[in-house]
């Protein structure tokens, strides 16, 4: 299961990479455009604006491991390991439900969305925004999952600050 799991997130990471890939490009056939054949095009611009959304989005569901998402461990790092469960399972049961709930309100707003397209690319906006339900239902599986391991009395990772790297 863990390598299936590791493949899994290494095409997670080729997806992300293929993005910001897309993302760059376009920027530079944005500047070529304008700067060198003085002939502005927006395709460019929605087109990067749409790859830094898919790649955000994207990037925090399947990329970013819990341990390298930004906290603020002030308080948690100043307790013991039970309060640390504690506090854990009150942030992931506030998280589970407050994602759990904008759930149904948010598919009816994303298939709302297949009568509007974007203005350059002509994506259909229910495609577009799609991966912000795509990004709802994982962070509930990634929470619902620290949250079976929180009630076991699984004790959170505890943030070491001089561990803090870039991800590689």
């Amino acid at each position: 299961m863990r390598a299936i799991g590791g493949w899994l997130r290494r095409r997670a990471e080729n997806v992300a990479a293929a993005m910001l890939a897309v993302m760059f490009a376009a920027f530079v056939v944005q500047i070529a455009f304008r700067y060198f054949l003085n002939y502005p095009v927006g395709w460019t611009s929605e087109l990067t604006v749409v790859m830094w959304l898919w790649l955000v989005l994207w990037g925090a569901a399947f990329v970013v491991k819990e341990r390298e998402e930004i906290r603020f461990d002030l308080l948690s790092g100043a307790v013991g390991r039970r309060a640390r469960i504690a506090m854990g399972l009150v942030a992931a049961l506030a998280l589970v439900v407050l994602y759990a709930a904008s759930l149904p309100a948010t598919y009816e707003y994303v298939t709302f969305m297949k009568v509007e397209k974007s203005s350059y690319l002509k994506i259909r906006l229910d495609w577009l925004y799609s991966i912000y339900l795509i990004f709802v239902v994982a962070i509930l599986v990634r929470y619902l999952w620290i949250l079976s391991h929180l009630l076991r009395g699984e004790e959170p990772e505890e943030a070491d600050p001089t561990q803090a790297s870039s991800g590689l």
